[in-house]
């Protein structure tokens, strides 16, 4: 099952659910039951690990300016007019 069709389905049950609370919940799922298999439990935590990893490097966001560097951004709009 592809990560869109778990979010979907989960939403189909739990409409009001975030992302993050159904990312959660299911990794909590995974990582119950492994307390006292401290293998299993070090495998899942270096996957989980790689899997954020991936997820960080995909979606990088996209860097809004700020107000300081909106208003010079203006200004400068603004003096090309005038001159």
């Amino acid at each position: 099952m592809k990560r869109k069709d778990l979010i979907a389905a989960v939403r189909d049950q739990h409409p009001d659910a975030t992302k993050k609370q159904i990312v959660r919940a299911a990794f909590y799922a995974l990582t119950h039951g492994v307390d006292d298999d401290l293998e299993q439990a070090q495998r899942l935590h270096a996957f989980a690990l790689t899997e954020r990893a991936g997820d960080e490097e995909d979606a990088l966001p996209h860097k809004r300016p700020g107000k300081k560097e909106r208003r010079k951004e203006r200004e400068s709009e603004g003096q090309g007019d005038h001159q």
